[in-house]
């Protein structure tokens, strides 16, 4: 897929832009504040349907306007596919792919793949388990409209049952059928999530051992209730609900299943999230990134537009380098407030 143009109107500080992207190396250059990663965040919000850096729709809005508007235009090998959205003050966001609207958000998923690596990304490392959930869920439903639905229903399921502890009016006979489905469904995360993270392992690896010029292994681990099938895992769940209801009672709220899951990163048997230096840590996150890449590539016989804010200032010069070389064969979009990094690269070079 080659994202070809993104047209924007009253969008956060751009009253009306419009930017035709090369097929392979982009870049977004200007002095900060000048909204670089405002039309980055549109490509994204394309792609998945919400922003990367507020919940809140409406503060896309530029100050002085009831409505912003994104368009996103791809070609890919079935064609071209053009999504559009409308964020309004008053209304839900209206979503359009090829001018036909959309009644559910999930019609959106892999239409205009995206895999984002910015300062915030350094999240899936060091920070909490969420954010490392939430980089699994991104890309798995890009992957697939049903993990997309489960993981809503998972959601919906799990905010009942908690809603029950709180109420006062839990007990066993209360608990068990949303017991029932929270493992029904969260059988299935589970099990795609863990299959996710085990075809990343090898490309992460290689990237890993590419941008550390062999000094480093990393390996990851997903973290959950084990198991090779949905049966196998929906059982282990009920068993941790069961041992678990003392405390969710107690405490009124749920302590297991998915939403508490994580993934292991380690180097050289050294579990990252820890004990890793910052380097390491960069390092381990970027190469996870660009396996997210590949991995989207090969799953959906397509590649995702690689979107990079304000990485280079991230990165000494050789790992920029060696950044730029991996993004071969690859189309990407990366924010930069000067271009001198990107010598002896064929690079478009959009002036902000």
């Amino acid at each position: 897929m080659i994202v070809t143009e993104i047209k924007v109107k009253d969008y956060r500080n751009a009253a009306e832009r419009t930017i035709t992207l090369a097929p392979e190396r982009n870049a977004f250059v200007g002095a900060n504040a000048r909204g670089k990663t405002n039309l980055l965040e549109a490509v994204y919000f394309s792609g998945v349907g919400k922003s990367f850096r507020t919940p809140r729709d409406r503060e896309l809005i530029k100050n002085d306007k009831d409505r912003a508007f994104i368009s996103v235009t791809a070609e890919k090998d079935t064609g071209r596919e053009t999504v559009r959205i409308v964020i309004d003050r008053a209304v839900n966001k209206c979503v359009a792919i090829n001018d036909l609207p959309i009644s559910r958000m999930s019609e959106l998923m892999g239409v205009c793949p995206v895999v984002l690596f910015c300062p915030d990304g350094l999240k899936i490392v060091k920070d909490a388990p969420a954010d490392r959930r939430r980089f699994m869920d991104i890309s798995l439903c890009q992957i697939s409209k049903a993990y997309f639905s489960a993981l809503s229903q998972y959601d919906k399921i799990l905010t009942s049952r908690n809603k029950l502890l709180k109420s006062g009016g839990a007990n066993d006979n209360t608990l068990a059928p949303w017991d029932e489905l929270l493992a029904d469904v969260g059988a299935k995360i589970v099990k795609s999530r863990r299959g996710f993270v085990k075809s990343l392992v090898p490309i992460a690896a290689q990237y890993q051992e590419y941008l550390s010029d062999g000094r480093e292994k990393l390996d990851l681990e997903y973290e959950g209730e084990s198991g090779d099938t949905v049966e196998i895992i929906k059982a282990e769940l009920l068993k941790r609900f069961t041992a678990d209801k003392e405390s969710d009672l107690r405490l009124k709220y749920t302590h297991s299943g998915p939403h508490k899951d994580d993934i292991g990163i380690s180097v050289d048997g050294i579990d990252l999230r820890a004990f890793g230096s910052q380097g390491q840590q960069r390092t381990a996150a970027l190469a996870m990134k660009l396996a997210e890449l590949k991995l989207l590539t090969n799953v959906l016989g397509t590649s995702p537009v690689l979107l990079l804010d304000d990485v280079f200032s991230e990165l000494d010069g050789v790992r920029r380098k060696k950044l730029l070389a991996a993004l071969d064969g690859f189309q990407s979009i990366i924010t930069a407030t000067d271009d001198t990094d990107f010598e002896g690269f064929d690079i478009n070079v959009v002036r902000i």
